[in-house]
């Protein structure tokens, strides 16, 4: 199998999981703005909701991928006050013609003193050993 972790962030908290996830797969965390241009197996896709929805370089970076190079995403992320971004992001998969895993993590992030800490180490060590589960 090969992986590939990709992220988005504007505050670090989903940057810090995707580093966790990337280092129980045995790939470099790399922020959306570094296109996928080998084939993965799996895509893990680092988001968050900012004004109650993705972020629009996340909608671009999904819109722009090429199904013959991503076999499946995985979607994981941390938020403040909303949760899962998985909808969303399924979304936009489904225009790209790429397969979402039904699976997904997601923790608490801090904003703006909301969930002080957070992602903290247990979410950093939960967040590694949802990676480790796909290890083929």
């Amino acid at each position: 199998m090969k992986y590939a972790v990709r992220y988005y962030t504007k505050t670090g908290n989903t940057k810090k999981l995707a580093e966790a996830m990337a280092k129980e797969l045995g790939v470099e965390a790399l922020p959306i703005s570094t296109p996928i241009t080998e084939p993965v197996d799996l895509l893990f896709l680092g988001n968050s909701y900012y004004a109650f929805t993705i972020d629009p370089e996340v909608r671009d970076f999904v819109r722009s991928l090429d199904a013959k190079l991503v076999g499946k995403i995985v979607n994981f992320g941390s938020a403040a006050m909303l949760n899962s971004t998985y909808k969303k992001v399924k979304a936009e998969a489904d225009k790209a013609g790429i397969a979402m895993d039904d699976k997904e993590f997601h923790c608490k992030g801090e904003f703006k003193g909301i969930h002080k800490g957070r992602p903290n180490e247990e979410d950093v060590k939960a967040a590694a050993e949802f990676a480790r589960k796909y290890l083929a």
